[in-house]
């Protein structure tokens, strides 16, 4: 029994194609450490206008509606797709709104608008402690928090599910008849 000899030509390209496999390990693995790292969306409020205001004193009924407009700055190397989804807004942790937000894609390091309606619920308000106190002084303060669930995709062959949340401190100045926003974001892959 003698040992197997390979011919130097197979060497040669066993030898090449590990460097090669090794080559392409090292540039995924700097790739998915560097520039397809995820990076948090900015989402930035474009204008949250009051639509339609109107109070009666005796006996007290208000009727609020909101228009928001919200821009998603997506830095990542992978489009976000969404399902239908609800935002939620709270004024200090009593239940005022609920807004549907539409599926959609947000592309790959670009930026999308969504925008939607949403009517208050004055009267659950009116029985917080803070309400009248708040009416009076002109600005009422509402917390806005919205969960989206989707599937991120990268050069249109990797897919992962994602899930962003965001919430937004919502100031709407009664006399003025304006609102003001701040929001934060953080995405879970």
């Amino acid at each position: 029994m003698g040992c197997i000899t390979i011919p130097r030509g197979i060497k040669i390209c066993l030898i090449v194609t590990a460097i090669l496999i090794a080559i392409l390990a090292v540039v995924v693995l700097v790739l998915s450490l560097t520039i397809l790292k995820p990076k948090q969306p900015k989402i930035t409020t474009q204008s949250v206008t009051l639509e339609y205001i109107k109070w009666v004193p005796i006996p007290f009924h208000m009727n609020v509606t909101l228009g928001i407009v919200v821009s998603v700055d997506n830095p990542n190397y992978g489009s976000f797709k969404y399902d239908n989804s609800t935002a939620y807004i709270t004024y200090r942790g009593v239940a005022a709104a609920d807004a549907p937000i539409e599926h959609d894609t947000i592309p790959a390091r670009g930026s999308h608008e969504i925008s939607t309606t949403v009517v208050l619920i004055v009267d659950s308000l009116t029985s917080s402690p803070y309400f009248l106190g708040d009416f009076i002084s002109g600005c009422l303060n509402f917390t806005s928090s919205t969960t989206l669930h989707g599937k991120a995709t990268v050069f249109k062959i990797f897919k992962k599910k994602v899930t962003t949340y965001s919430t937004c401190d919502l100031s709407v100045y009664i006399q003025a008849q304006n609102v003001t926003s701040v929001c934060h974001s953080k995405i879970k892959y």
